[in-house]
């Protein structure tokens, strides 16, 4: 078997999955909205906030702790990525060595913990 043309076919097949997807992602400027998201104005949303409180409400009587720990990480890290911290971590642009350390502890952690709570533990 030619080990170079299997690992050629697979990069053409996840291509052809994932330039797709990069061109939907480039046309609709998702990162740049994501990035213009005002907290503040989010959470005193209605068209927000009734649909996340009812979803929490909901998780709460299912008594689905597991989903509101997910939950709750999700919107942590949300938070934490436009803290002025993060907003820091690239100056000049040269990726700072000395904050990257905590990023990445905190990621693995949090990853740990998530990757525990889907397949690590039984109800």
């Amino acid at each position: 078997m030619n080990f170079t043309a299997i690992l050629d076919t697979i990069q053409q097949k996840i291509g052809a999955i994932a330039e797709p997807i990069g061109q939907f992602i480039e046309k609709t400027h998702l990162p740049e909205q994501i990035k213009a998201v005002d907290f503040a104005s989010l959470f005193a949303n209605p068209w927000f906030l009734v649909p996340f409180v009812a979803l929490t409400g909901y998780l709460l009587y299912k008594k689905a702790f597991r989903d509101i720990i997910i939950l709750g990480a999700i919107l942590a890290l949300w938070w934490a990525s436009g803290t002025h911290y993060m907003q820091t971590l690239v100056v000049n642009g040269e990726l700072q060595v000395t904050k990257v350390l905590p990023v990445l502890f905190g990621g693995a952690v949090t990853l740990g913990l998530i990757i525990y709570l889907l397949f690590g533990r039984s109800d």
